[in-house]
C-alpha cells in the first residue's frame, strides 16, 4: 500500500492511472457507440426495436446467478469510479505540473500545444456535465423537457428528445466536444505507455483522429437521424412482452 501510495504521488505514476482510467472510458465508449447502432437495425417479428432488446439483455446480463440489474449497476458503478478517478488525478497532475514547470516554460509549451491539449480541462469539465445530464435525462428520465422518457422504451425515448431540434444540436455539440477530448486522450496514452517513436508518431496521430473522428460521428449519426424524420415510428408493444422476449 506505502508503495502505491508513492507511486500516486509521483507525476509518473498519476499519468499512468490517468491512462488507465481513460483506457477504461475509451473502451466504454466504443462499446456504447457499437450498442447505439442497434437504433439503426429496426425491429424483431414481434415488433420490438433491437435496441430495446440489447437495453433489456443488459438489465437481465448474469441471470439467471445474479439478480436483474445487479451486473449493470456494478458496470456503472465502476466507469463511475473509473471516471472520478480520472479527472481527480488529471486535476492534482495539472496543479503539480504547474508548480514544477518555470513560467516562460509553460508559455512555450502553450505555444507548441494543440487546441485539444490547450482546452482539456474546460472539455473535460464539459463532458463531466454531460455525462450528468445524459444519465438524468435517458437513464432516470428526470428532465422532462428534453423529452417523453418511459423505462425500457429506448427508441421511442431517444425519438422523441432528438426530433427536438435544440436537443440534437446540443448532443451534436459535446459529440464534437467529446472528440477533441478523445484525440488528445489517446494520444497522451500512447506517450505515457512509451509507445510513441518519431518512426511512428505520424500514424500514431492518424489513429488517434480517426479514433476520435469514428466515435464521435457513431454517436452523431443518431440525432442526425431522428432529426431528419429517417427513422420508422416505433410498433407499439407491452413491456411485459419486452420482459419475456
Amino acid at each position: 500500500m506505502k508503495r502505491l501510495k508513492l507511486l500516486f504521488a509521483s507525476s509518473i505514476g498519476k499519468k499512468f492511472v490517468a491512462a488507465i482510467t481513460g483506457l477504461i472510458m475509451f473502451g466504454f465508449l466504443v462499446g456504447h457507440a457499437a450498442g447505439h447502432m442497434k437504433i439503426f437495425t429496426g425491429a424483431d417479428s414481434a415488433g420490438i426495436p433491437h435496441i430495446d432488446s440489447y437495453g433489456q439483455f443488459l438489465k437481465d446480463f448474469g441471470a439467471p446467478a445474479l439478480p436483474p440489474m445487479l451486473a449493470l449497476w456494478g458496470a456503472r458503478l465502476f466507469l463511475l469510479g473509473a471516471v472520478v478517478l480520472h479527472v481527480v488525478t488529471v486535476i492534482l497532475l495539472s496543479d503539480q505540473n504547474k508548480k514544477a514547470r518555470p513560467v516562460g516554460y509553460v508559455k512555450k509549451k502553450r505555444a507548441m500545444a494543440s487546441p485539444a491539449a490547450l482546452y482539456m480541462m474546460v472539455t473535460g469539465t464539459a463532458i463531466l456535465a454531460f455525462i450528468v445530464l445524459h444519465i438524468l435525462h435517458f437513464t432516470t428520465g428526470s428532465l422532462p423537457l428534453l423529452g417523453e422518457h418511459e423505462h425500457g422504451y429506448v427508441y421511442n425515448n431517444m425519438m422523441s428528445s432528438f426530433s427536438i431540434w435544440w436537443v440534437s444540436l446540443a448532443y451534436i455539440i459535446m459529440m464534437v466536444v467529446i472528440g477533441f477530448h478523445l484525440y488528445h486522450g489517446v494520444w497522451s496514452l500512447f506517450q505515457t505507455l512509451g509507445l510513441d517513436n518519431p518512426d511512428r508518431n505520424m500514424y500514431l496521430r492518424a489513429f488517434a483522429v480517426l479514433f476520435a473522428i469514428g466515435v464521435s460521428a457513431t454517436f452523431i449519426l443518431v440525432p442526425l437521424s431522428f432529426m431528419s424524420g429517417q427513422m420508422p415510428e416505433a410498433a407499439e408493444y407491452s413491456h411485459e412482452l419486452l420482459s419475456k422476449h
